[in-house]
C-alpha cells in the first residue's frame, strides 16, 4: 500500500527528530525516480531515500545496498550542485497531504547562503520530485508535465516544468480527522446514511486514513471491518467517535507505533498503530522505526520493480526464447508418440509382400487376413494405386524406417531441447535475483555468448566484459557464505574459486543459485550446514514451499561437463536436505 498522510506525518516526525542539523554529503540517483542522501547527521552518517517511484512513493532512511549508475543522471547532477553540503533545516509535511518538504540551507556559485527545497509528492500514481529555489521556483524535477498531462490527475492547468512557480496539488474536499472536534464529528456521523458501512464512511469522510485505518476503527467500534453504521447503535456510534479522538491523539502526540502486517511470512500492509482486526489470520510485527519497517517492506518489492524496469529487454528475450523452445519440444513429443506404432508398418508391409498374387495397380486398398493378429481377422490396408504391388510394400518398410530414424533423432533433439529450456529457465530466476545494473550487464553478456541476444553494435561494446560479485553471507558460526546470483557468477564460484574441500548446494532438480560453504580448512558445523541450505532454497525457484530438498557435496564431486550452457553442473556422492527456506535468515545472514 502507498504511504498514507497520517503514515507520513509519523516518517516526517522520525526524520525530524534523526536528522536536525544533518548535512549532505554525497548525492545518489540510484533509479530514475529515486534519490539517495547521504547524511552526515548528529548520531553518525546515514542514508535518506526519496522515491517517487508511482508504484511505491515514499521517503525513509536505508541500509539496502542499491547500486548506482556508472553515469548519474542529468536530474542528479543537478541536486549536487545545488545541495551538496548543504545543511539540512526541515522535514516539513503539507497538512494531512502526502506532500512533504525538505528545507535546506546552502551555497550558491557567489557563496551567498540561499534556500533549496526538495519535494516530494507521494501521491500514488501521480508521484515526483522537485527541487525548488528558495521563492518556490521549479529548478527541475523527475516528471515534467504540462496542463494536458496534469488535467488527468485532477490538477488543472498544473505546471511542473524547470522555471515555473510550484503549485501544490489540488486538495481532496473532505473533513480533517485530527482537526475536528467532538461537536463537529458527531454531525457528521448525525449527516451519515444509516446503511453506509462504517470503514467507507470514514473513508469518504475523512482526508489522510488509508483503507486499512478505517477497517480498523470500524473493527474496534463495532467488532467487525464491515460492520454498517445503524448496527453500531448508540453505544457503538460512541466507540467510534471515541476512536477518532484517541487517533487524533495519537496524531497530536506522536505516539506512533510502526506495525507491519504479514500473511504466510509475506508483507501484506503496514500501518503507524497497532492492528486486530485480523484476529490471527496475519501476523502483526512491531518495529522500532517507520525506517526500519519501510526497509523491510519494500526491499523485496523494490528490487523486483528495479528489476522490471531496467530489464524488460532480457525478460522479453528469455521468455520468447523460451516459449518457443517449449513448443517446439511440444511439437517434438507428438511426433515422438506417433513413431512407436512403426512396428505395425513393417506389419502391413509383410502381408502385402504376401499378398502379391491378389494385387494389381490401379487399387486403392487391399481386403485380406491379418496373420498378425491371433484371431485372423480380416484387414483394410490403403494403397496407392499410383504404385505397383512392390512399391506399395516398399512404401509401408520405407515409412517403417523413417519412424525407426526420427525416433533416435527426436529423442536427441527432446534430451537437447529440454537442457535448451532448462537453461533458459535459469536465466529467468537469475534475473530475478539481479540486484542491479551491473547484475543485469552480466546477464545480457551471457545472452549475448550464448546467442540469444545481439552483442553491441562498436567493438568497444563487443570487448568490454562486467563482471559483478555473488551474495556473501556470514553463517552463525563465522564461516563464509556465498551465492551466485547468475549463471557466470555460478560458474565462477563452482569451477574456478571454490576449494576442493569447500561444500556446493543447490536446491534438487530446482532451478536455483550455486551456494559454497567456504570451510577454511575444517570440517563445518552442522548449523552452518543448515544455514547454508536454507540459503540455497531460499534463492531458487522453490522459495515459496514449505519445504525444499537441498542437495550438498564437497566441491571435488562437482563437475562441468564439456560444452555445458553456463551454471550446468553434474554432481555425485551428495547428500540430501530438508529444509524451509527463510527469507528473514538471509536478511539477518547477509554481510552488507
Amino acid at each position: 500500500m502507498p504511504l498514507d498522510a497520517l503514515c507520513l506525518s509519523g516518517v516526517v516526525h522520525e526524520l525530524n527528530t534523526a536528522l536536525a542539523g544533518a548535512k549532505v554529503d554525497k548525492i545518489y540517483q540510484p533509479g530514475r525516480d529515486e534519490v539517495v542522501l547521504a547524511l552526515r547527521a548528529p548520531a553518525g552518517n546515514v542514508r535518506l531515500l526519496l522515491s517517487a517511484n508511482p508504484n511505491q512513493p515514499r521517503l525513509h532512511l536505508t541500509q539496502l545496498p542499491l547500486e548506482n549508475p556508472d553515469k548519474p543522471p542529468m536530474f542528479c547532477m543537478l541536486l549536487r550542485k545545488h545541495l551538496s553540503g548543504a545543511r539540512l533545516l526541515a522535514v516539513e509535511q503539507i497538512p494531512l497531504e502526502r506532500v512533504v518538504r525538505l528545507r535546506f540551507e546552502a551555497l550558491n556559485e557567489l557563496g551567498d547562503r540561499v534556500e533549496r527545497k526538495l519535494v516530494l509528492e507521494a501521491i500514488s500514481h501521480h508521484s515526483n520530485l522537485l527541487l525548488l529555489d528558495g521563492e518556490d521556483r521549479i529548478l527541475d524535477c523527475v516528471r515534467r508535465t504540462d496542463s494536458g498531462l496534469d488535467l488527468k490527475s485532477g490538477n488543472s492547468g498544473r505546471l511542473l516544468q524547470p522555471g515555473m512557480f510550484y503549485r501544490l496539488p489540488t486538495a481532496v474536499a473532505k473533513a480533517d480527522p485530527t482537526g475536528t472536534d467532538r461537536e463537529g464529528l458527531e454531525e457528521l456521523l448525525d449527516r451519515a446514511p444509516e446503511e453506509s458501512q462504517a470503514d467507507k464512511w470514514l473513508l469518504d469522510t475523512f482526508s489522510g486514513l488509508s483503507p486499512l485505518v478505517c477497517r480498523e476503527l470500524a473493527f474496534r467500534a463495532g467488532g467487525a471491518t464491515d460492520v454498517r453504521l445503524h448496527q453500531l447503535g448508540p453505544e457503538g456510534r460512541a466507540a467510534l467517535l471515541d476512536r477518532l479522538e484517541a487517533l487524533q491523539n495519537t496524531v497530536k502526540e506522536s505516539r506512533y507505533m510502526p506495525v507491519m502486517i504479514t500473511v504466510d511470512e509475506r508483507p501484506r500492509d503496514f500501518s503507524f498503530l497497532p492492528i486486530g482486526q485480523y484476529q490471527g489470520a496475519a501476523e502483526v510485527r512491531d518495529y522500532p522505526t517507520f525506517s526500519l519497517l519501510l526497509d523491510d517492506f519494500y526491499a523485496q518489492r523494490d528490487q523486483q520493480e528495479r528489476v522490471r524496469q531496467k530489464g524488460q529487454d532480457l525478460i522479453r528475450a528469455v521468455t520468447n526464447a523460451r516459449d518457443r523452445t517449449a513448443r517446439k519440444i511440444g511439437n517434438q513429443e507428438k511426433e515422438l508418440a506417433a513413431t512407436r506404432d512403426r512396428d505395425r508398418l513393417r506389419q502391413l508391409g509383410d502381408i502385402l509382400t504376401s499378398n502379391f498374387w491378389q494385387m494389381e495397380r490401379g487399387m486403392a486398398r487391399l481386403r485380406t487376413v491379418d496373420f498378425y493378429d491371433p484371431e485372423g481377422k480380416e484387414i483394410d490396408i490403403r494403397l496407392d494405386p499410383l504404385l505397383t504391388p512392390q512399391q506399395n510394400a516398399a512404401k509401408y518398410y520405407k515409412d517403417y524406417n523413417r519412424a525407426k530414424t526420427a525416433e533416435e533423432m527426436l529423442t536427441i533433439q527432446l534430451d537437447k531441447g529440454r537442457r535448451e529450456l532448462d537453461y533458459l529457465n535459469s536465466v529467468l530466476e537469475a534475473i530475478s535475483l539481479a540486484e542491479g545494473e551491473r547484475d543485469l550487464a552480466e546477464i545480457r553478456q551471457e545472452l549475448a555468448d550464448t546467442g540469444y541476444l545481439r552483442p553491441g553494435k562498436t567493438a568497444k561494446v563487443r570487448n568490454r566484459r562486467v563482471t559483478s560479485r555473488p551474495m556473501e553471507f556470514m553463517s552463525t558460526s563465522g564461516l563464509r557464505i556465498s551465492v551466485g546470483k547468475n549463471n557466470s557468477q555460478n560458474d565462477l564460484l563452482t569451477c574456478k574459486l571454490a576449494g576442493k574441500g569447500d561444500i556446493w548446494f543447490h536446491t534438487q532438480k530446482i532451478h536455483g543459485s550455486h551456494v559454497i560453504l567456504w570451510t577454511e580448512g575444517r570440517e563445518p558445523d552442522l548449523q552452518s550446514l543448515n544455514e547454508a541450505a536454507c540459503l540455497a532454497a531460499w534463492f531458487s525457484q522453490a522459495r515459496d514451499s514449505n519445504k525444499v530438498p537441498v542437495d550438498y557435496t564437497p566441491v571435488r564431486f562437482v563437475k562441468k561437463p564439456g560444452g555445458a550452457r553456463p551454471g550446468m553442473v553434474v554432481y555425485t556422492t551428495y547428500e540430501t536436505a530438508w529444509v524451509k527456506p527463510d527469507g528473514e535468515l538471509a536478511r539477518k545472514l547477509r554481510v552488507k
